[in-house]
């Protein structure tokens, strides 16, 4: 497949793979997934330009087997869901560090979710937000991503929203180039991140789709400690 690129008028080209358009795959847990993930993406295996982030909490233990098999440095990206009340299962949109902010119009819409409510809402993920930062760092800064290639992991996509706003993170940063990659998600997300991604890898894209946890066996909750575990003996880039 050949690798995004711009075109003259400055619009990210993207490129997108899939391995499974016949017979969706169900990993066995969050590892087993990442393992598959890094087989799709040893073109950037030993390369000291690449930086692998995984999206906390559930994208972490991906991106950890994703960066070892690499051998690139890992991070997370902290973003929160910001669930609708009394739906939490609808994403109104999702929320990332430096105030970022995607909202899913048509949720809203449909929902009627006043505006002093959804303030609320982001006040109170905001805060989450930044307790997740200070926990899995410790206070360490976030590696350096400009010039980088990064490959933004995650355990999967559903609405699309943390993907989204995580993107934005990178490019903002100065990221070359930005990977997403996922072990499954909808035939419809390489719709909805190209121009944003150089390259979209999704492992596995079940029809229909109904949820993430579909396509895992075992899809138990990531806790926090496991987080800060999997980024304590990541690869130092130093």
């Amino acid at each position: 497949m050949s690798a995004g690129r711009e075109d003259d008028g400055g619009t990210v080209m993207t490129s997108t793979r899939r391995t499974d358009r016949h017979r969706p795959r169900v990993f066995r847990d969050r590892r087993d997934a990442g393992r598959v993930l890094a087989g799709l993406l040893t073109e950037y295996r030993g390369r000291d330009d690449v930086v692998v982030l995984g999206l906390a909490r559930g994208g972490v233990p991906v991106a950890a087997e994703v960066a070892a098999r690499l051998g690139a440095p890992l991070d997370a990206v902290i973003v929160r869901k910001l669930g609708a009340p009394g739906h939490q299962e609808f994403a109104v949109g999702a929320l990332a560090a430096g105030g970022r902010l995607v909202l899913n119009d048509d949720v809203l819409a449909d929902l009627r979710i006043p505006a002093a409510q959804l303030r609320a809402i982001t006040d109170r993920e905001t805060r989450e937000l930044t307790r997740r930062e200070n926990a899995y760092r410790g206070g360490r800064p976030a590696l350096p991503v400009a010039g980088k290639v990064v490959i933004l992991v995650d355990d999967g996509v559903a609405t699309g929203a943390s993907m989204a706003v995580a993107a934005q993170l990178p490019r903002a940063a100065g990221a070359a180039r930005l990977v997403i990659a996922v072990p499954t998600g909808p035939a419809s997300m390489h719709r909805r991140f190209r121009g944003i991604a150089d390259d979209i890898v999704c492992a596995s894209s079940p029809e229909p789709f109904l949820a993430v946890g579909q396509s895992y066996s075992d899809f138990t909750q990531v806790g926090d400690g496991e987080v800060r575990r999997l980024l304590g003996t990541a690869i130092d880039p130093a």
